[in-house]
């Protein structure tokens, strides 16, 4: 709540309709499937918007199974997710100037290229100043809306299938994660929406800028919630969770299932985020 009433409501806009791809083992593209997504729109200030995506309600498996991924993604467990909001795109700069009057000092340079340079703390300060500009509470996703959003009801490595490649999403190119062919490495984080969308039509989960989660870290997922809470108040406060992976990282780091603690006080290259909210 918000000044003591309701958060206002927002209106949606017409649904899109957009194509996601799966990829085999090597890289080649089996199956284009069209899918249709609810959006809704913001002004964070200056007709700068924000676009938002209806994540629908669902269960599914966090994390990797046995033998899969590192010990901080098991054990893989079974969540419930109610529906909400999430940001189509991560944070802007000039989505970040519209809300903030000012920009952080990004390292890849452009309107449409996501933060980065940013904190756990910036990221929640500027939540906070949306919150205020639009009526609306907006958040930080937990660390399970984010990883349920990006998955979007797929259970391969990666939404797009068993494997990526550079031209679906922007991460250093000169590894492979199976037998695809080795891409580029750009160097830089790309524009927001360079790349296919997965299929609940959220662009840039995969690679670009690794995205600052609410969760406190924690080592492994024991005990953690059956729900898509954050994993508050336990954990480590002094790390918090980013997800994603960014263009400075090899593909095994840019899986649905990577973890990345740090320091919520620093902001590295490669640290943005993106931001949800409740659907009413």
């Amino acid at each position: 709540m918000m000044n003591g009433c309701l958060p206002r409501q927002i209106e949606p806009q017409e649904p899109v309709e957009f194509e996601a791809v799966t990829v085999d083992r090597q890289g080649e593209i089996i199956a284009r499937k069209t899918h249709r997504a609810q959006q809704y729109v913001e002004d964070p200030g200056g007709g700068v918007l924000l676009e938002m995506v209806a994540i629908p309600d669902g269960t599914f498996l966090m994390g990797s199974p046995r033998g899969y991924g590192y010990p901080d993604e098991r054990p893989q467990h079974r969540v419930t997710v109610a529906p909400f909001l999430m940001a189509k795109y991560p944070v802007t700069q000039e989505q970040w100037k519209a809300a903030m009057g000012r920009l952080p000092p990004c390292r890849c340079k452009g309107a449409r290229r996501p933060v980065d340079r940013v904190s756990w703390k910036d990221a929640t300060e500027f939540c906070e100043q949306l919150s205020s500009k639009t009526g609306r509470i907006f958040r930080l996703p937990s660390e399970a809306q984010w990883e349920y959003a990006c998955r979007a009801r797929t259970t391969t490595p990666f939404y797009c299938g068993e494997t990526i490649t550079t031209d679906l999403a922007n991460y250093v190119g000169e590894h492979t994660y199976l037998s695809e062919p080795k891409g580029i490495y750009r160097h830089e984080a790309t524009d927001v929406g360079s790349f296919p969308p997965n299929p609940f039509g959220l662009y840039d989960m995969h690679g670009n800028v690794w995205e600052w989660c609410a969760d406190p870290w924690h080592e492994d997922y024991t005990g953690a919630p059956a729900d898509e809470r954050a994993w508050e108040p336990s954990g480590d406060n002094s790390h918090r969770v980013l997800r994603g992976g960014s263009w400075h990282d090899p593909p095994d780091l840019c899986r649905c299932a990577v973890r990345l603690k740090f320091n919520p006080a620093e902001g590295e290259d490669f640290c943005g985020f993106r931001v949800m909210t409740a659907p009413s």
